[in-house]
């Protein structure tokens, strides 16, 4: 259930081989090595390895198969090694 909080901040995650999303963003889900984080703005700083998928938004999901999360100065960046594409992805379909 998306949070009424409205601030936002910006995020970045990138790959070894692309930019896969830049923008303000209201809330980022993922789970991380010591469980599951919900980051909104102004969230304490942070530093973890993630895994599984990124929800942005609540309406966007991103698999991915391993990363690296930094949230500081209201500023989220991710590293991440992208998961293998399936066979539903590449036909377009929508992942949320």
């Amino acid at each position: 259930m998306p949070s009424l909080y409205t601030g936002n901040y910006r995020c970045t995650i990138l790959s070894a081989r692309k930019l896969v999303f830049e923008g303000d963003i209201h809330s980022l889900f993922v789970t991380g090595d010591r469980g599951e984080y919900e980051i909104l703005a102004y969230h304490y700083p942070l530093m973890g390895i993630i895994k599984g998928d990124i929800v942005i938004d609540w309406t966007r999901r991103l698999p991915i198969k391993l990363g690296i999360i930094r949230f500081f100065a209201n500023e989220c960046n991710i590293m991440i090694e992208e998961a293998p594409r399936t066979l539903q992805q590449e036909r377009g379909a929508k992942g949320f």
